[in-house]
């Protein structure tokens, strides 16, 4: 079959975009796992982080099934939902949605460029919750909240929050980023270990200054990636419940892909995130595909998105300065 693809990226966190709106394309279960592992090898023509698959929804605008690179599902992907976002909205010629995504409906829009030129979009992240049977991590009590685990680290303190996706974040400095602690217990807790059967994202964050941090992520069923917008938006609520940063009000969030911008909201004992950053095209690509033998895919008719890469490419260049300084001080 012949599959039209838009390779996207938000903040460097890039992913294959097919949309089963406005094509007749059918999958089944295993083929959508399939296809995933076969298109988004780095080792062809393609390559990326993962599927997005935008579908038609009963109860919103579009829906959005994330699969990452090793073809296990993701319950919510932040970056993707900017790129699923600008999709359903142009598509539909509106400038807000409502995207469906496994656990919620999720509000959509349009915002101000985050950067000249630059499509951006803002998406709400939302349910967040810090009980443990959540995520699920297994520990002896029902929330963590900036403490130890000892059996990962003694000098470390860490919070669990899913949002939905689970994540394990700590705060760290300078020594900390640099060193491979993050990779030693990223690899643990996502291989068999006692605390999260299911793996489990984990963000170092930096604190640089009121209303600016800088968040490295080691995505579950990815690696190490340029960001995770899930990732950076609990971040960014993890910086405010430690007093580095204030609800309500925007924090710059720096990330090896480039940057974002969040802002925390509470309302009673409720918390909900928005994630505002680009929505970048790279490539749109003819692919044929078998999807009985999906590795033996052939590509045909690349058109690149030019000035959206070289604008976004500026950005990046900015953002590394930035941090060359900023993480080396």
């Amino acid at each position: 079959m012949e599959l039209e693809i838009i390779k996207c990226h938000g903040s460097g966190n890039d992913f294959l975009l097919i949309d089963e709106i406005s094509n007749h394309y059918s999958f089944t279960e295993k083929q959508r796992r399939e296809l995933t592992i076969a298109l988004c090898n780095r080792e062809t023509e393609l390559g990326a982080d993962g599927i997005l698959f935008v579908m038609n929804s009963d109860k919103a605008d579009g829906r959005m099934r994330v699969f990452n690179s090793d073809g296990s599902e993701a319950s919510m992907c932040g970056n993707g939902l900017r790129c699923v976002a600008r999709y359903v909205c142009e598509l539909k010629d509106m400038s807000e949605a409502v995207i469906e995504t496994m656990k919620a409906d999720l509000a959509v829009r349009k915002d101000e460029d985050i950067f000249p030129e630059i499509p951006t979009y803002l998406v709400e992240i939302s349910p967040v919750s810090f009980n443990v049977k959540d995520l699920p991590l297994q520990i002896d009590k029902d929330t963590l909240l900036n403490e130890e685990i000892p059996s990962l680290s003694e000098e470390l303190a860490f919070t669990a929050l899913a949002v939905p996706n689970p994540h394990l974040i700590t705060i760290v400095d300078n020594e900390v980023i640099r060193s491979d602690v993050q990779k030693e217990i990223s690899q643990y807790v996502n291989g068999p270990n006692e605390l999260f059967p299911d793996g489990v994202n984990v963000s170092f964050v930096k604190a640089l200054k009121p209303g600016q941090i800088y968040v490295r992520t080691f995505e579950r069923g990815v690696g190490f990636t340029n960001a995770c917008g899930t990732a950076m938006s609990a971040s960014t609520l993890v910086s405010c419940l430690n007093g580095l940063n204030e609800i309500e009000e925007p924090v710059e969030v720096f990330n090896n892909g480039g940057k974002v911008r969040c802002v925390a909201h509470k309302e009673n004992d409720t918390y909900k995130i928005d994630l505002i950053g680009n929505a970048t095209y790279v490539n749109q690509t003819k692919v044929q595909v078998d999807l009985d033998a999906p590795e033996k895919f052939t590509c045909s008719a690349k058109e690149e998105f030019v000035q959206e890469t070289k604008q976004y490419a500026k950005l990046q260049e900015e953002v590394k300065g930035f941090l060359n300084e900023a993480l080396n001080a």
